[in-house]
Formats: C-alpha cells, sequence, structure tokens
C-alpha cells in the first residue's frame, strides 16, 4: 500500500454515527461492524479525501502524532476495511 492509492467504498456499506462512534452495515455479508472515535476520524477523512496522501494530511492536522505512526496506523486500518469487503484499494 502506498500514499498514491484511493480507497472506494463498496456499494453495500453503510454507515451511521451513533453516540460518537461509528457503525457499519455491510449489506452483502449482513455483518455490523463498529469504529471508535479514532476509526470514525479515519473513516470521515477516506469519505471526504479519498486518496491516501490527502488522507494522511488531514489525519496530520488533527492528531499530534509522528507521521510515520499515524501512516501505519491509516494503513493498518484501511488493510482491515479491505479484508472486510467493505473498500476498495486503487492506484491512481
Amino acid at each position: 500500500m502506498n500514499l498514491n492509492q484511493q480507497i472506494v467504498f463498496a456499494d453495500t456499506v453503510f454507515a451511521q454515527e451513533v453516540d460518537g462512534e461509528m457503525v457499519l452495515l455491510d449489506m452483502n455479508s449482513e455483518n455490523y461492524f463498529g469504529l471508535d472515535s479514532v476509526g470514525m476520524d479515519f473513516w470521515k477523512a477516506i469519505e471526504e479525501k479519498k486518496n491516501l496522501k490527502d488522507v494522511l494530511e488531514t489525519l496530520m492536522a488533527q492528531y499530534d502524532v509522528e507521521e510515520e505512526v499515524l501512516k501505519s496506523d491509516l494503513f493498518t486500518f484501511v488493510e482491515k476495511l479491505q479484508k472486510s469487503g467493505l473498500v476498495e484499494v486503487k492506484v491512481v
């Protein structure tokens, strides 16, 4: 995975904010997923920016953390979403 890639949400995934957390529903598998406040920030940044470089820049403005640490966390987050079938990672 690299910062030049774009994230595309699956058409079958619906997200709803509930009590400071994000609940995701995958209509294909009928599975629910829960995101804590950090995961929700990551999800919202991806929704807004799509391109991982832009997502990272957005998150850097929100969090006081080393860029490499945040980048690693972002890649891990996206990989988990991808393995669950919630997103696709595309080369731009």
